[in-house]
């Protein structure tokens, strides 16, 4: 990947969600983010929707004169990054390139693991086994709760109790940095803890 002082293959987003806040909270939180990254010169109060591609938000915060701060040492000075997008409400996101689910989930009253791609074998979900997962997901998004039965132990089990693989979480703020170098680790931690909850970080290519 070239960053945006050249020409990029692609376009990449690392993102940062807080899997903690309710959906009553995530408006007036993100309006605190925003203005801590502000202060801090990470972002401008400037909207772009210059490389963002963040459903449903398509426009994003512009970089400020010190995002280098938020940014692995090793980053290109030449370096052009694009918005920040900021996405309040109850949503789904999957890290890497082209998968729309989760790879797996474990219940959280047996332990047991129910497997939706059967990584190396297959690199498509088994829609059957996802079916009950997705009708849940969709359920929580409308309205706060939805479950998924476990195949193993019979539990209906809210979607947002399921341990999730890495690569896919549920949350009601996200932040996507568009086309960033890698964020460093002390950035991420110092980002969780102006959230004040628990957070999950990943990324991917589209």
């Amino acid at each position: 990947m070239i960053g945006r002082a050249g020409e990029t293959m692609g376009d990449y987003f690392e993102r940062i969600v807080d899997v903690e806040v309710t959906v009553e909270e995530a408006g007036p939180l993100a309006e605190r983010i925003v203005d801590w990254m502000v202060a801090e010169g990470l972002i401008t109060r400037e909207l772009s929707g210059n490389g963002v591609f963040s459903h449903p938000v398509d426009e994003g915060y512009v970089p400020g004169p010190h995002w280098l701060r938020a940014v692995d040492d090793a980053s290109p000075p030449d370096w052009l990054p694009d918005p920040v997008a900021v996405i309040v409400g109850r949503n789904y996101y999957v890290a890497g390139q082209g998968v729309d689910t989760a790879a797996h989930a474990v219940c959280p009253r047996c332990q047991s693991t129910t497997v939706i791609i059967n990584y190396p074998e297959e690199y498509e979900p088994d829609l059957e086994v996802w079916q009950p997962f997705e009708d849940g997901i969709a359920a929580w998004k409308e309205t706060g709760e939805g479950i998924a039965p476990c195949s193993h132990c019979g539990a209906s089990v809210p979607v947002t109790e399921w341990q999730w693989d890495p690569g896919f979480t549920l949350g009601a703020l996200a932040f996507d940095f568009w086309n960033w170098p890698s964020l460093s680790t002390r950035f991420c931690a110092t980002f969780s803890r102006q959230l004040g909850h628990r957070t999950v970080d990943h990324g991917g290519k589209i």
